[in-house]
Parts: C-alpha cells; sequence; structure tokens
C-alpha cells in the first residue's frame, strides 16, 4: 500500500468516531457503485453526478485533472452523443474502510457499440469515499490509469 493511503487509513482509525460497522459501509459503497452504473447505463444524465462530494478531484492519466463540474460535463456529453451506446461495468478488488473514508480499488470497464462494432476501454483506478453529513457514501477523490483494449 502507498504511503499516503496507510498514513490516511491509519490517521482516520486513530481519530475517527466508530459508525456502523465496517460490513455495512463496504455494502452501502458497493450499492454506490452499483446503483451510478445502472443510473450511466440507463443514459439518466441528470442523475450521474450523484456518486461525487461537491469537492472531488478527478486524476486520470492524459487528462487535466478535474473537479465536480468539468467530470459533471464530460459524463453529460458523453451521455448525450446519439450515434453511439455507452455501458460501465465495475469490478471491485478491495474496499478498505476508516471511519469516514474509504479506499477502492477497482476496476472500470466501458463498452462502446457504435456502427456495429463494440470496443472496450478498461481503467484500473482507486476511488476514495468520503461519508457525508447526510451518511452517504460519495466519490471525493479518484485515480485512474487508463490500459486500453480494443476488441
Amino acid at each position: 500500500m502507498k504511503p499516503f493511503v496507510t498514513t490516511l487509513l491509519s490517521w482516520q482509525l486513530l481519530s475517527a468516531p466508530a459508525f456502523a460497522a465496517a460490513g455495512s459501509d463496504e455494502q452501502a459503497i458497493r450499492d454506490q457503485l452499483d446503483n451510478w452504473t445502472k443510473t450511466f447505463n440507463e443514459g439518466r444524465a441528470d442523475e450521474v453526478c450523484d456518486l461525487f462530494t461537491d469537492d472531488v478531484i478527478a486524476t486520470v492519466r492524459t487528462t487535466p485533472n478535474a473537479g465536480k463540474g468539468e467530470i459533471c460535463k464530460r459524463l453529460r456529453n458523453a451521455l448525450a452523443k446519439t450515434d453511439r451506446k455507452l455501458a460501465y461495468a465495475t469490478n471491485i478488488h478491495e474496499i478498505l474502510v476508516s471511519g469516514d473514508l474509504a479506499v477502492v480499488r477497482l476496476t472500470w470497464t466501458l463498452t462502446t457499440e457504435m456502427g456495429g462494432k463494440a470496443s472496450m476501454t478498461t481503467d484500473e483506478g482507486m476511488d476514495v469515499f468520503q461519508r457525508g453529513a447526510d451518511g452517504v457514501w460519495r466519490i471525493h477523490r479518484y485515480l485512474a490509469f487508463a490500459a486500453d483494449m480494443d476488441h
């Protein structure tokens, strides 16, 4: 584990008040990711930004860091294109919960269907979730590093 993540999680363990059991937090995070995937795949552009905190920062290889406004703009633009069908799938490898923060190591796979052909893009990444004052887990930071695969 990277020193930053280890330090972050250690600090959270020592300073965070106890909330729900880790298992229920992990399930809540899985549910958030499942709900977002369903929302995106159904093309519900008005809801795709609900997964992110207001101060989210996204770090994706080959693009500048982005905040919520830019992330939402990109997602809505992608869903507005009528010449293709987009569908995301997630593969969660690990969820580490500590207080109001959680780190999720996962793989996002985007399938793009266009003109009868499908291609897949796979991004390995880490999402840092934060539990809000409302008790809902949302992505606060995310890192994605692409490994493109065309089929």
